[in-house]
């Protein structure tokens, strides 16, 4: 195959994650269900909220530094690598603040998600594109966006909530935001990667990446679809049949 032939990096990407998503695509049908959906929408929240809040710094740190390898003037992606983050980082800013306004319009408590410790499968998708930043390269970081912007909430899921829930919009600005957002999002992304001059192995890097994130993630859906309720907030009042605070 020519090299004018050949497919993209991005398109490498999404072919190698396409193969190996069903699992991931599974738990995210199972969470989903009708059955037992408000509790399991607020538990949802807060698991979220966990990994949504390490987004900004993490790229940040990854934008650090890809700065500093690109003042060595040997690293030609470290440049591009470090104005895409910078973009990036705008664009995400306030996503875990939606999700605790989000949690208290569902009728629980903000500190549902900031109290307990983050769950290790939480640790382990984010802590470790920590350790490849900081002890290999921040273009690593590639591979874990493609993965959260890649599966993104479904269209019509907002709605399918809110009718299964009787919870009101304000309960649902993340999932809204991010279905229409993270197409976009992804997009600008793999144009990234395939304008970055990424050599065989800095390929690979992303790849190893991306197919770690969509272990880790398939492991919380999972993990969220059998999970128990977060309760409701103390003092929201009565509810309505539904468990929703009218």
């Amino acid at each position: 195959m020519s090299a004018a032939t050949r497919p993209n990096t991005s398109a490498r990407l999404r072919v190698t994650l396409g193969l190996l998503d069903g699992e991931l695509r599974e738990a995210m049908e199972y969470l989903w269900r009708p059955e037992d959906l408000l509790p399991r929408y607020r538990t949802y929240l807060c698991a979220m909220h966990t990994v949504v809040r390490a987004s900004v710094p993490l790229m940040e740190r990854a934008r650090e530094r890809a700065l500093l390898l690109a003042a060595r003037g040997d690293d030609p992606v470290a440049g591009p690598l470090a104005a895409y983050l910078a973009g990036h980082i705008r664009e995400e800013e306030g996503h875990d603040t939606w999700l605790l306004e989000d949690l208290r319009a569902a009728g629980a408590r903000p500190g549902d998600a900031l109290a307990p410790m983050p769950a290790p499968v939480v640790a382990a998708l984010a802590g470790s594109q920590y350790y490849w930043i900081e002890h290999h390269h921040p273009v690593a970081l590639l591979g874990y966006i493609a993965v959260l912007e890649g599966y993104a909430p479904a269209d019509g899921l907002t709605s399918r909530i809110a009718r299964l829930t009787g919870l009101p919009d304000a309960a649902l600005r993340t999932v809204r935001e991010h279905a229409a957002l993270d197409t976009g999002h992804l997009d600008d992304l793999h144009a990234a990667l395939d304008a970055l001059p990424l050599t065989p192995r800095q390929e690979a890097d992303v790849v190893i990446s991306a197919l770690h994130s969509l272990d880790a993630l398939t492991r919380l859906f999972v993990r969220l679809g059998r999970s128990t309720a977060v309760p409701p907030r103390r003092g929201a009042g009565p509810s309505s049949p539904m468990g929703v605070p009218p």
